[in-house]
């Protein structure tokens, strides 16, 4: 099944592609990749979830708001490509988890993402090398942050 049926399928919302608040692009295509600038969790309305992980909010609302950072690289990726089915693998995930210093499980909370990519892009496809870490603050006080590479498809 491709990636744009399963994103049907599951019934996920893409929140608008996000737009740069800076001085950088969301996403670089170059050499068959997409490098994905860091994305935070911007819901369809265009708020973000905001807060520290481990102060404001527990691991499992951290778990959803990087799940929902992930539906924004996916409209991201969409904007880019015209469709998720151009997209070959997801090749590297970097995780910033907003946190208070003694919250330590920050692989769970980027688990959001991870496990969206796989349900979305499948087993082999969807599952990258990653690291997870935490952050004293993130842009605009959002709790999450990931940038992604993506392989395409020749």
């Amino acid at each position: 099944m491709s990636a744009d049926a399963r994103v049907e399928e599951l019934g996920l919302e893409l929140p608008p592609a996000p737009k740069a608040v800076g001085l950088y692009r969301p996403v670089v295509e170059w050499g068959g990749l997409l490098y994905c600038s860091g994305h935070g969790p911007l819901r369809p309305d265009g708020t973000l979830i905001k807060g520290r992980v481990g102060a404001d909010l527990d691991a499992e609302a951290g778990y959803r708001a990087a799940r929902q950072t992930g539906l924004a690289m996916l409209a991201t990726l969409r904007k880019q490509c015209g469709s998720l089915d151009r997209v070959a693998r997801l090749v590297k995930t970097f995780g910033l988890v907003q946190a208070t210093p003694e919250f330590v499980d920050h692989p769970a909370v980027i688990n959001g993402f991870s496990e969206l990519m796989r349900d979305v892009f499948g087993e082999e496809a969807g599952i990258a090398a990653r690291s997870a870490v935490g952050a004293p603050s993130l842009p605009a006080g959002m709790s999450v942050e990931v940038e992604a590479i993506f392989a395409l498809r020749p």
